[in-house]
C-alpha cells in the first residue's frame, strides 16, 4: 500500500505555481507582457512547482523540509508516468 498523499506539500507548490501564472496573466493584463525570456523563466518556475507537487507527494515534511539536492533535482522533474494529453486525428465521415 503506498504512503499517503501529503496534501501540505501539495497546496504549497500548488499555491507557488498558481502565483507565478498570476503574474504572468497580471504582466498581460497590464498590457505590459514579459520578454520571452521572462516569460520562459516564469512558466519554467511554475513547472517546477507542479512537478514537485506531483513526484515528492509521498515525501513525510520532514523529508520534504531536509530535501537534499539530488531529491530537489529528481523531484523538479517532469513526471514519469504521466499519460500526456494528445489529440488523435478523426477520421471523416462521409455522407453516403
Amino acid at each position: 500500500m503506498p504512503k499517503p498523499i501529503n496534501w501540505s506539500v501539495v497546496a504549497g507548490n500548488l499555491a507557488q505555481a498558481r502565483e507565478e501564472l498570476e503574474s504572468i496573466e497580471a504582466a498581460i493584463g497590464r498590457r505590459r507582457g514579459r520578454s520571452e525570456v521572462a516569460l520562459q523563466h516564469s512558466l519554467e518556475h511554475a513547472y517546477h512547482h507542479l512537478n514537485i507537487a506531483w513526484n515528492a507527494r509521498r515525501a513525510t515534511s520532514k523529508q520534504y523540509s531536509a530535501m537534499s539536492d539530488a531529491q530537489f533535482n529528481r523531484w523538479a522533474k517532469y513526471p514519469r508516468g504521466i499519460e500526456e494529453y494528445r489529440l488523435t486525428r478523426k477520421s471523416k465521415v462521409r455522407d453516403a
